[in-house]
């Protein structure tokens, strides 16, 4: 009995394995995460540390604004002040040449007075596209300007406290014993958090391409082996539940190995010198990943994996060419859809009610139960539902699925209705 099952695994694999397209595929996706690893620091080289230049007409708030990012440690704008030209239609006549020729990169241009704040009304002028980012350092630097301008006769310590700003550390906290996020007393630092949400987003995504791209395949092999009535010999020498399941692991196998490959990759990327400083400013390190995500990563892999995977085999079974496979497999495409949008969007808000709900339904919880185990801290006994739920529609599911997948093999023509699955299965006593 294992032999069958055995030699249609390892036929599976070594011809994936051999295949052009797979190791066309392989290579396109490291690329990407080569690519994807290291753009910041191809960004960075790209990027001038020039501070942007702007000019600005000569004024009492000029000088401050000037001033204001004077005193910073990296300054990232230089205000030049020019000479009133007596009109606006002059002076807006001068910024234009000066930023012609290249001396200034745009200019702050003051208007009345923005409603009850006194502040007047101020326009950047640049030729460059609309940079949100830059408006903001334009934008905190007449903050700070309006700011004191509002507080002035204030004696100086009293300025400098009105303007510290207020220091918020978040913690994530465990209110239950044992739940499945928890890490401790403690709980969770702000940094873990984002550490964590980076990799429930990157795990999410691996997991909905992995049921998709190695279900289909499946489905795709199993209608493809069919229609050249290559099916018809296979089954002369092995049985159609070795075929069904052989086929199921091979495919585990080869997308799990693609899967480490790429994860290789990205780890090699990743722990270079200059990626490993980027990763330093933006305070995340890389140690900080709970292990316990990355089991509880391969456990819902593996459990959505074999409930998709079975599925996309029994509807395998009963296309006949595979012209029509894309429509047949359309509810599976959209269930798994479902979910891995539910999780995504369920990132911001992971104790949402749909959220909670959706991770006990077997098609949505390898997505959202995961996600709410990385982010949030839910009771084992959840967990362990959900899980005991998920088993449960595999084991009910992959029952059917090898049933439907010994009748369908041996049906030809147009794709069966369930009323006439149901009478072959009875006709073939299955």
């Amino acid at each position: 009995m294992n032999n069958g099952f055995l030699t249609v695994m390892g036929f599976t694999i070594r011809n994936k394995f051999r295949s052009k397209s797979f190791l066309v595929t392989s290579a396109i996706l490291a690329l990407l995460v080569i690519v994807g690893s290291n753009l910041p620091y191809i960004i960075s080289k790209f990027q001038s540390d020039k501070p942007t230049e702007i000019g600005m007409v000569a004024g009492d708030l000029a000088t401050r604004l000037g001033e204001y990012y004077e005193t910073q440690e990296k300054p990232e704008v230089i205000l030049r002040q020019y000479p009133d030209q007596g009109s606006a239609a002059a002076n807006d006549a001068a910024m234009k040449e000066r930023i012609s020729s290249g001396e200034i990169k745009g200019y702050l241009e003051l208007g009345a007075a923005n409603g009850a704040s006194s502040f007047p009304k101020v326009t950047y002028k640049s030729k460059a596209t609309i940079d949100f980012g830059f408006t903001n350092k334009l934008r905190s630097g007449l903050e700070y300007v309006k700011n004191q301008e509002v507080a002035k006769g204030l004696p100086a310590e009293t300025l400098q406290k009105l303007m510290t700003p207020v220091a918020i550390d978040n913690v994530q906290i465990s209110t239950t014993d044992g739940g499945a996020g928890s890490v401790g007393q403690e709980g969770k630092t702000a940094q873990e958090v984002q550490i964590a949400t980076g990799m429930v987003y990157i795990l999410v995504i691996v997991l909905f391409m992995g049921v998709m791209i190695t279900g289909q395949l499946i489905a795709t092999e199993i209608t493809a082996e069919k229609s050249s009535r290559v099916m018809e010999v296979l089954i002369t020498s092995v049985s159609p539940l070795k075929q069904m399941f052989g086929k199921i692991v091979g495919m585990l196998v080869v997308g799990l190995s693609q899967i480490l490959l790429i994860a290789a990759v990205a780890l090699i990327n990743l722990t270079l010198p200059h990626n490993i400083d980027t990763l330093k400013n933006l305070n995340i390190d890389l140690g900080d990943i709970d292990p316990l995500l990355i089991v509880f990563a391969v456990i819902f892999y593996l459990l959505g994996y074999f409930l998709y995977s079975t599925l996309y085999a029994a509807v395998g079974s009963i296309v006949s060419r595979t012209e029509e496979l894309g429509q047949a497999v359309m509810p599976l495409t959209l269930f798994s859809l479902a979910g891995f949008y539910l999780a995504i969007f369920g990132l911001t808000t992971p104790n949402a009610t749909y959220v909670v709900v959706s991770s006990f339904i077997p098609f949505f919880s390898p997505f959202l139960m995961f996600m709410r185990i990385g982010l949030t801290d839910p009771a084992w006994w959840e967990v362990a539902l959900s899980l005991l739920i998920l088993c449960g529609t595999i084991f009910g599911l992959g029952w059917l699925s090898a049933k439907i997948y010994r009748t369908g093999v041996l049906m030809y023509g147009k794709r069966p209705t369930l009323k006439e699955l149901s009478k072959a299965m009875k006709a073939y006593k299955v």
